[in-house]
Parts: structure tokens; sequence; C-alpha cells
């Protein structure tokens, strides 16, 4: 079962928006056994969306749109599939309904654009938007589904939860998809290939592994379409048992999270604290582990200590260390570490001074330098990493391998447990 998206605004093409509707649709879609075949982002243009449909139909048999449908003359979505299905137009009562308890409820004066909102091609179901004054519009034509909601992530959140995926599973034969993803670090992509080459090559026709890389890590999903979920999954169980065995010393976890919350876990369940002290990756480190619920319980907290005379008086730092070696050295940024311990009274620390860049480097120490230290109560290790001259991609670079220093650490003081 295949469907197709379509997001429909200028603001998209133009990158005043980030389209993150339709990475979050992809995976509803796909939790309930449907592939995405393609997805698309289309200007608001009559000719562009009618070819758009047209395509898309040829292509997929589910056909969910986004964007184009407010109460002004840029949002042409609901006239286009009104031409497109060669159909006129009707004011729907529960969706002027809807518009109107808004409207009552914001204490807003209700103008005939508004109502016009109301008015929907007369072959289409609608679906009532509890969330706002677009109505969701359900077209059925040679046995393809075609769905048009607002682009407000919210509101397409609601609507696909509570009407759409219902609606598809009760009206598809849909297969099962199953996905098993291991966290990998500290190998690149292709030496990772090779490591587990046999085992790829030895996969059955349904189930397939993907390669996902990101900065300093690689993801390796395996994904199995079928009948029997039962089956399906002790399949992809057994393999990813195999991929783990093989590369066991470069395996974070096999979950899809992030390596963040792999050590946040880990070290919760060893009731383990952490405090950072941050330079040029100015909290960004900080900033990763906070975004997850319950945090609290391992980060006590940190320093983002650019100055000198922070480094020395929140970190610790000795003023002569700083003056012969600079705050890009390693015994800069062991001192930081080890301060951080002392300072906020954790079992580890992380702590990384560089020099981010685009400028700002010497010849003995070029933009893009990295030195990163992970204490714990008893040892401290530091290492230098040299990166690009591109500021933002320094920052993560630096965050990533900081945090896989840090599970380096942990993996080996459990060793030695």
């Amino acid at each position: 079962m295949l469907a197709e998206i379509i997001t429909i605004g200028d603001e998209i093409l133009i990158g005043q928006i980030v389209d993150t509707n339709s990475a979050w649709m992809a995976k509803q879609l796909n939790s309930i056994g449907v592939s995405v075949k393609q997805i698309t982002s289309i200007s608001d243009d009559e000719q562009h969306i009618l070819s758009a449909l047209k395509a898309a139909e040829t292509r997929a048999e589910i056909i969910l749109i986004t964007g184009g449908l407010g109460p002004t003359k840029d949002d042409i979505t609901k006239k286009t599939l009104a031409k497109y299905f060669n159909m006129g137009f009707r004011r729907d009562d529960g969706a002027l309904a809807m518009v109107k308890q808004i409207f009552e409820k914001y204490k807003r004066p209700l103008l005939d654009i508004n109502v016009q909102q109301a008015d929907v091609p007369d072959g289409c179901e609608v679906i009532v938007n509890r969330n706002g004054t677009a109505p969701c519009m359900w077209f059925e034509r040679n046995e393809k589904v075609f769905v048009s909601m607002p682009g407000v992530p919210y509101e397409m959140m609601y609507l696909m939860d509570e009407e759409i995926l219902p609606r598809i599973k009760h009206q598809f034969d849909l297969p099962v998809i199953v996905h098993k993803t291991i966290l990998t670090a500290n190998i690149g992509e292709s030496f990772l290939a090779q490591e587990i080459e046999d085992i790829e090559d030895s996969l059955p026709n349904h189930i397939k592994l993907a390669y996902l890389p990101k900065l300093g890590q690689v993801r390796l999903r395996l994904s199995a379409k079928g009948a029997d979920e039962v089956t399906l999954q002790n399949e992809v169980e057994e393999y990813a048992a195999q991929i783990i065995a093989s590369i066991k010393k470069y395996v974070v976890i096999d979950d899809d999270i992030p390596l963040e919350k792999a050590i946040l876990d880990l070290m919760r369940k060893k009731g383990l604290t952490l405090s950072t002290a941050e330079s040029c990756t100015g909290g960004y480190i900080a900033h990763l582990i906070t975004q997850h619920p319950g945090c609290s319980s391992v980060y006590w907290g940190g320093a983002v200590a650019y100055a000198y005379e922070l480094k020395e008086s929140i970190l610790g730092v000795k003023e002569s260390t700083l003056t012969t070696f600079g705050a890009v050295s390693e015994e800069t940024v062991k001192e930081m570490a080890e301060g951080a311990i002392r300072h906020f009274k954790t079992d580890y620390s992380i702590a990384v001074s560089g020099i981010a860049g685009p400028d700002g480097g010497t010849d003995d120490k070029p933009v893009g330098t990295v030195w990163i230290a992970i204490s714990n109560q008893s040892k401290t290790v530091a290492k230098v990493f040299t990166f690009s001259n591109k500021r933002i991609q320094n920052i993560e670079r630096s965050a990533v391998s900081a945090l896989t220093m840090l599970l380096n650490l942990l993996k080996e003081d459990q060793l030695n447990e």
C-alpha cells in the first residue's frame, strides 16, 4: 500500500518554514503498514497543484495533501481540488458550525471570508476540524483516496490521529511493517558496511537494511514487511542479534533513540550524575541533554565559560595554565573537566574548549581545533579533534564526540566494576 504526501505553500519553497508535517505523517503511516512512495512540496499555483495530483494518482493509492486551506486569496487548494475532481461547491453545515463556535469562543467578529471556509467541493466527505476553521476533505476516485488537511501542524496531527489513520486502517488491507534500529558510534558508514557485509547479503528479500549516518554516528535500521507481525518481529530480532554480535564494540544501543538519551538512560540506571563545562559549544551539549524528560536525575548542571576569568572563577582553571597553554589546550580542558566535578559534585563531567570558527585560528591551532575532556572521580581523559571551518558543524561534531567519549569511559568503568 503506497501513499504520497503533497505539501502546498510558497513559504516551504523559499525556506521560510521547514516542512515537519511530512516527516511526522510518514512515520505515522509507516506504523500502520503504509509505505510513502514520494513526498512533494509545491507552490500555491493551480497548474502546479493539478500536475502534482495527477502524477501522485499514478503512483499511490493514498494521497495526503496539506496546506493552502486558509481564508485568503493565496490559499487555492480547495478551488483547485474542485477543478481536479470536476465538482461544484456546497456549504457544509458541520464545518460552518465549527467556524462559528471558534469565533464565538475567542469573541471575534465572523467575517464573510471566514464563513466561506465552510464551502467545500460538493462531492467530498467533510471531516470536521475541531482545532481550526479549515475543514478536512476526503475524496475517493478509482479506488484511490485523496485527503486534504490544513497545514497547521497541531490541526493536521489531530486529524491524522483521530480520523485519517483509523479510516485508512478500516478501508484498506494493510501489511505489517516492523523496524529495528541499532545505534553505533566510533565507526564510519563504509567500515561498518564491511564489518556486516556477510549478514547483509544473507537477508531475505522482505527484510531490508538501511544505513543512516549522522555526525559521528550511524544508525542501522532493519525493516521487514509481511503479513504476520510475530514472525517478522522474530526474524528482525534474530538478524539484529547477529549484527550486534559482529560489531559489539561499536554498538551504543539497540533502540531508535539519540546518543545522549542512551547515555542518560545508562547513567540513570547506574545512579550516576553528570555536569558540563562548555566553551566553544556554548551550551549545546547541555541543550541536547536537557531536551529529554527526566534528565534532571542525571544532569545536575554546568557552565558556559568563554572568558578566561570565568574558566578560573567557576571551574578553577589555573591562571598559569591559561597563560602558558591557552584556552584551547589539553591542560586547560582537563582542568575544566576536573573543576566541574569538584564544583558541581557529580560523578562524571564533560569539558569542551576549541575554535569553532570561522575565524580565530592560528598556525598551530587552526579553526576547527577542539579539545575535549571527560572526567570521573578518579580519572580524566582528553583528546584533540580537528574539524572543519564551519562553525555550526564544528559545534555539532564537538558535542557528538564529547558524548561518545563519555560513553566510552562509562563502558570502560562498567568492565572494571
